[in-house]
């Protein structure tokens, strides 16, 4: 006789779902059927549909390559191909010169916006002090700063260059608290700090 109301139906349901949780017997019974269902599963459902047949397509250009399967239990050969690496040269490696005198003035000039924070001074007051002399992908990393936490008040030296380049140039500026060390690169907008640190 079949069932004919959804509270017939809730109790079968329960019933054969609660039927695993009854003992641990049961429990531990269901979880071997599982596994010997999933395991013939794997090895029969290969076997029933097969392999997929490669489809031949004809192709432009020079690359060619052929897929073969290997017998089992040897490991597939590596595929190779004939089309260029990505990176077909070098990469270029920087160009040492005399430090840019436009790039010593913009760390200068970032140097002295870095430590002009007087009290009350909001962080978007000083970022605007800063953002003329930093590139944009280093603004959102600055705007975490706040400018209280800043123990110097003022740039008490003339910048030492460290290493100079044809874009970049690293600088040392002592100021009465840390020294700063300024990464400022050279970009489309001129030369603009894109990085900068507190050296001991």
């Amino acid at each position: 006789m079949p069932i004919r109301t959804n509270r017939g139906r809730a109790a079968v349901y329960r019933r054969l779902w609660g039927w695993p949780l009854r003992s641990p017997r049961h429990l531990m019974g269901t979880l071997v059927f599982l596994a010997i269902l999933v395991t013939a599963l794997g090895i029969v459902l290969p076997k029933v549909v097969g392999k997929p047949q490669a489809k031949a397509s004809p192709t432009t250009g020079t690359t060619t390559s052929v897929t073969a399967t290997p017998p089992p239990g040897v490991a597939a050969p590596v595929p190779t191909s004939n089309l260029p690496t990505r990176l077909s040269a070098p990469l270029a490696t920087p160009t040492t010169a005399a430090p840019n005198g436009d790039a010593v003035r913009v760390a200068k000039e970032w140097a002295a916006a870095w430590v002009d924070h007087p009290a009350g001074i909001t962080s978007d007051q000083w970022l605007a002090k800063l953002k003329p002399f930093t590139t944009e992908e280093y603004l959102p990393v600055m705007s975490s700063v706040d400018p209280a936490n800043i123990p110097a008040t003022k740039v008490t030296g003339e910048p030492v260059v460290g290493t100079s380049y044809t874009s970049s140039v690293q600088l040392t500026i002592p100021t009465d608290g840390p020294k700063l060390a300024i990464t400022v690169v050279n970009t489309n907008a001129g030369w603009r700090v894109a990085d900068y640190d507190q050296a001991s």
